[in-house]
C-alpha cells in the first residue's frame, strides 16, 4: 500500500481513528486469505483519493483484530461500514461495484 491514503487500523487504534475521528469513517473489514476483499482493495484505495479530506478510508484485518470484529458483528468478509460521529451508520456486505457501493453508502458524489 505504497503510497495510499489509507490506514490500518486496529483493535488498539480503533477508537482514536474511527469513533473519535472528526470526519466520517469508511472501514474495510478484511482478511488475507478472503478472494472478494483482494477484489474490493483497490476500490478502497479509489475511494480514499476520491474522498481524501471528506472521509477517512480504512481496513481492519479481522484475524489478526477480532476483538473490533466481533464488537461490530462481522460474520462474513468482506464488510464495509460507515461511521459518521462515532456511530456505525451504514454497513455493506460483500464485494459491489464501486457504483453500488457508493450508493448503498449514501456517498454518491453529486455531478
Amino acid at each position: 500500500m505504497a503510497g495510499s491514503n489509507m490506514l490500518e487500523v486496529t483493535d488498539s487504534n480503533f477508537e482514536a481513528e474511527v469513533i473519535n475521528s472528526e470526519t466520517p469513517v469508511l472501514v474495510d473489514f478484511w482478511a488475507e486469505w478472503c478472494a472478494p476483499c483482494r477484489m474490493v482493495a483497490p476500490l478502497m484505495e479509489d475511494l480514499s483519493e476520491e474522498f481524501a479530506g471528506k472521509l477517512k478510508v480504512t481496513k481492519l484485518n479481522v484475524d489478526n483484530n477480532r476483538e473490533t470484529a466481533a464488537k461490530y458483528d462481522i460474520m462474513s468478509i468482506p464488510t464495509v461500514i460507515l461511521f459518521k460521529a462515532g456511530e456505525a451508520v451504514k454497513q455493506v456486505v460483500g464485494a459491489l461495484p464501486k457504483e453500488s457501493l457508493l450508493k448503498e453508502l449514501g456517498l454518491e458524489e453529486s455531478e
